[in-house]
């Protein structure tokens, strides 16, 4: 970051709010009105201290590579406009003699997911003078809509927790801060609360479900373009939630309980093929290689970590059975670590404090409800089926692949939200009246268009 960053942020900055403060009103009722600005400054923050930490803290790194390339093809677009296109929207598999020299300047032109992060940067340089806090602070924009999708899909559901809702989605330091500026992960977890947010209205509520369907699809192009992983771990889970909200719409409890096993086939059946459909060929995520790809990260990046930030959840040989094997400790090192006295650095106490409070919270509600109530009440609300069994799924896949803590705490961002909501609603679930006022509910239901697709 140079003086035009010093120069050209707080101008933005001014615009953003004001944008902000005008679309407020149509995406927010009263009782979402108040973390709208304050969610969307935790990003904003989130953006610039990632620039600032990469810069003075760890001297260099991805977010910096990514601008980097984003510089090559912000000048190409300054010499010739057609060629600065090309390089954004074009097919970076296909051999065009127009582009080589910037080609040559491009690492990742060919790493298909890297280079998508790198295209959506470079639309974002031609209205920011190729500026890079203002390009952060327009991936924290995007990254907030699909964060804001996510809460109010999550309120919309469960209205009574959302003052807690609003904490779980927004305010976890980890969310905010690796989720915010110019990264993979601000793309992807923003691009997930709008697929979370088009399956739910399309598939559940089924209110303006082309709308709907049309936003879930964007965001699940763009997990499929960046980070399939997190869309293949969503899928069953899903698929899973809509089968479980039909089955309980069936009256009769005896025909309830002989479809719902059906349900549970038929959706596990459609994620597994369409989890092969989506991955067949990918040297990354085809599912008969996974387990060697597991295997090659793992090993990889715990090698690289010197910091004392490694971790060990025992050996992962490349077969499906030998990371079935780590799943559960792959579970708990994904939620609930590192540990406080593991910290070595001040972002690792962060993230320790953050898994901390998942451990907290976790004993302390299934200790209050008690375990059988607890797994009862997890398997009756759809909801919570569908937000464990997703946390689950993600954390044993970041679990396996990461190796080390300064990767994980970036991995597994997408679970936390889900995680901490699913937590909260639980603790609402357990503790509120079973008879609640009506117009309570609907006061709090009560929202735009953005919010309920009515």
């Amino acid at each position: 970051m140079d003086l035009k960053d010093l120069f050209l942020t707080p101008i933005y900055l001014v615009l953003f709010y004001g944008i902000a403060f005008a679309v407020r009103k149509r995406a927010t009722n009263k009782f979402t009105k108040k973390y709208f600005i304050p969610a969307l400054t935790a990003k904003f923050v989130g953006a610039l201290g990632l620039g600032l930490i990469y810069q003075f803290y760890y001297g260099g790194g991805d977010t910096f590579n990514y601008f980097g390339h984003t510089k090559v093809v912000y000048q190409a677009f300054s010499d010739s406009a057609s060629t600065g296109l090309k390089l954004i929207f074009g097919d970076n598999t296909k051999f065009d003699p127009e582009l080589t020299r910037y080609i040559a300047q491009l690492y990742w032109y060919h790493a298909s997911t890297e280079y998508f992060v790198v295209r959506i940067a470079s639309f974002f340089a031609i209205f920011s003078f190729c500026t890079y806090a203002v390009i952060g602070l327009m991936f924290a924009a995007l990254s907030f809509t699909g964060m804001w999708a996510t809460y109010i899909t999550f309120v919309r559901i469960f209205p009574l927790a959302y003052q807690k809702l609003a904490l779980a989605v927004f305010f976890l330091p980890s969310v905010f801060f690796w989720g915010s500026g110019l990264m993979k992960d601000s793309v992807c977890i923003g691009a997930l609360g709008w697929t979370f947010y088009g399956f739910y209205h399309a598939t559940i509520e089924k209110k303006n479900v082309l709308f709907a369907s049309i936003l879930g699809a964007l965001g699940a192009y763009v997990l499929i373009s960046v980070k399939i992983y997190i869309l293949l771990s969503f899928l069953p889970p899903a698929l899973l939630w809509v089968f479980n909200e039909n089955s309980q719409r069936i009256r009769s409890a005896s025909v309830r309980m002989l479809v719902k096993p059906l349900f549970l086939v038929l959706g596990l059946a459609t994620a597994f093929l369409g989890t092969n459909k989506l991955t067949a060929g990918d040297d990354k995520y085809d599912v008969d290689k996974i387990g060697e790809r597991t295997r090659i990260n793992s090993t990889y990046l715990t090698s690289q970590v010197a910091t004392g930030s490694a971790y060990n959840i025992g050996t992962i040989d490349g077969s499906i059975s030998s990371m079935i094997k780590v799943a559960p400790q792959a579970v708990i090192v994904s939620l609930f670590r590192p540990f406080l006295f593991e910290a070595r650095n001040p972002v690792m106490l962060l993230s320790a404090m953050e898994a901390a409070l998942f451990l907290y919270l976790t004993i302390k509600l299934f200790y209050r409800t008690g375990v059988v109530k607890s797994l009862q009440l997890i398997s009756s609300q759809p909801i919570l089926t569908f937000c464990f069994i997703f946390s689950i799924v993600l954390a044993v896949g970041v679990g396996t692949n990461s190796g080390n803590f300064g990767t994980l705490v970036r991995y597994k961002i997408p679970l936390m939200p889900f995680y901490l909501s699913a937590l909260y609603i639980m603790q609402y679930k357990a503790t509120v009246p079973k008879k609640l006022k009506r117009p309570q509910l609907n006061r709090l239901r009560n929202t735009p268009r953005l919010a309920t697709t009515e």
